[in-house]
């Protein structure tokens, strides 16, 4: 163990500290905009400060002490990661509450725990005699980078799940829908007795339709509302078909057990796809199995 490098870590990691503490400081920080204009545009008197609530306990005051470190962060990372469309896309696809702050906020706290995770690593490695410091050095940052990506890779797949979990429910939804209309319900009428009937991720987003038209939303914009806000290609189609077939009075029946049919077609089709691109992977066990 070297005593001199462990040394020379720990007081690097407090230099560290004290500078970005430093920097953080109010006389160091330079005011947004919004500060400087803040005072003129409030239609009430402000409050002391010293009236103000505080915090309750050491977190609340943790909170506010690392507050403007984390939005610094949240804003290193926007600029160097970038893709605030792509983010709010898969937001909405997945149908979160959080906004892209809260998400880059999500990927400074991964972040941050993997770069401890990756110093915790690197520590040990220095106690049984690893003293290569850029190994080190690479070694924490590789895991805080990792962290960051990690985060955007979980909502990729948070993403993907959805939508598989959507396609697979697609063809019965459409066929209820169909049966409903065939049987003299209207648009609404038919989402409606389908929502009561089922569950699933497809049945939300119809009843956040449903939720739309009942606050004033006209039907035919909730419908492409949803549309544009989707990322599934099959389901876009479906939804611009009803909207065609509403405004242009086409049979709308017929058109929802087309768009049903199209699915379970292109369900066939993918599952032949997989099963081509595994038959190499496939032969392996057959041919070098016992």
């Amino acid at each position: 163990m070297n005593t001199a490098l462990i040394g020379g870590l720990l007081g690097g990691l407090a230099a560290a500290g004290v500078v970005m503490a430093v920097l953080a400081s109010p006389p160091m920080r330079r005011p947004t905009l919004a500060d400087r204009i803040a005072p003129y545009l409030a239609d009430t008197a402000n409050e002391s400060q010293l009236l103000a609530r505080p915090g309750r306990g050491t977190a609340g005051a943790l909170a506010r002490l690392t507050a403007p470190l984390l939005r610094d962060a949240v804003r290193m990372i926007d600029r160097l990661v970038g893709g605030q469309a792509s983010v709010r896309r898969r937001l909405d696809a997945l149908g979160s509450p959080i906004t892209v702050e809260q998400f880059r906020t999500d990927q400074v706290l991964w972040g941050a725990l993997a770069t401890a995770g990756g110093l915790g690593v690197g520590l040990l490695a220095v106690l049984f005699g690893q003293t290569n410091p850029l190994a080190l050095l690479l070694l924490i940052g590789g895991c805080g980078i990792g962290g960051v990506l990690a985060r955007d890779w979980w909502l990729s797949q948070a993403v993907s799940k959805r939508n598989a979990a959507i396609l697979s429910e697609f063809p019965v939804v459409a066929e209820m829908l169909a049966l409903a209309v065939t049987a003299g319900e209207g648009p609404i009428g038919a989402i409606e007795r389908v929502s009561r009937l089922a569950r699933g991720h497809l049945v939300g987003l119809l009843g956040g339709i449903l939720a739309d038209t009942r606050s004033g939303t006209p039907f035919l914009v909730a419908l492409t509302t949803l549309r544009d806000r989707t990322q599934l290609e099959p389901l876009s189609r479906f939804l611009d078909g009803m909207a065609v077939a509403i405004e242009r009075g086409t049979p709308l029946a017929d058109v929802l057990r087309a768009q049903a049919a199209d699915v379970r077609a292109l369900g066939k089709r993918e599952l032949l796809e997989s099963g081509g691109k595994k038959e190499i992977a496939m032969m392996v066990p057959v041919k070098f199995g016992p």
